[in-house]
């Protein structure tokens, strides 16, 4: 089988410059929205359970994969000692299981990996810094509740109800106590 796995990290994001034209078997698509930043992605998981022997992975390129080398490394070792194969398409590097990697690939999957990472910490660090400095602008607020007001009248109103369980007036609200907490105060 041909597998295609298909990652963007937000819903805003477009997935369809991604494998053009390279075709997969039926129900051998797995497209995600989550970050890289772990492999705890479900498409993911579910697409290295349901790889056999001799089946074939295609990935647009390096960091739609993983986001950290080691990451990486763990998947592509993963779905080499299922039997598969896999493509890394932009970076044209292609790993077959049973097949000694070629030294030169083995460096680049290596080298191109910790560039992803590096990018992924330094995307990171600038978005702290704008955060900072927004904050002492007092510009910064953090995301805009999902609550209106009226609705957090109500749920501060149960909040100081001392016979209301807090857990499950968050879960009612699908919100962790955490953010329960901090609407509250």
């Amino acid at each position: 089988m041909i597998f295609n796995y298909i990652r963007v990290s937000t819903a805003q994001q477009n997935n369809e410059r991604q494998l053009l034209g390279i075709e997969c078997s039926s129900r051998g698509e797995y497209v995600e929205v989550a970050s890289g930043k772990d492999a705890n992605r479900p498409q993911l998981q579910l697409m290295l359970q349901n790889l056999r022997e001799g089946d074939c992975v295609n990935v647009h390129e390096l960091s739609r994969l993983a986001r950290n080398t080691k990451d990486l490394l763990t998947i592509v070792e993963q779905i080499l000692e299922s039997g598969a194969s896999i493509h890394f398409h932009k970076e044209n590097l292609r790993f077959d299981s049973g097949k000694n990697a070629d030294p030169f690939q083995k460096l680049m999957l290596s080298m191109l990996g910790a560039i992803s990472t590096f990018e992924r910490d330094l995307m990171l660090e600038r978005q702290r810094e704008g955060i900072a400095i927004a904050k002492e602008a007092g510009k910064y607020k953090g995301r805009r509740s999902q609550f209106s007001e009226e609705q957090v009248s109500e749920i501060k109103a149960k909040f100081y109800d001392k016979m209301v369980n807090k857990s499950a007036l968050a879960r009612e609200h699908e919100i962790s106590r955490q953010h329960l907490y901090e609407i509250c105060k």
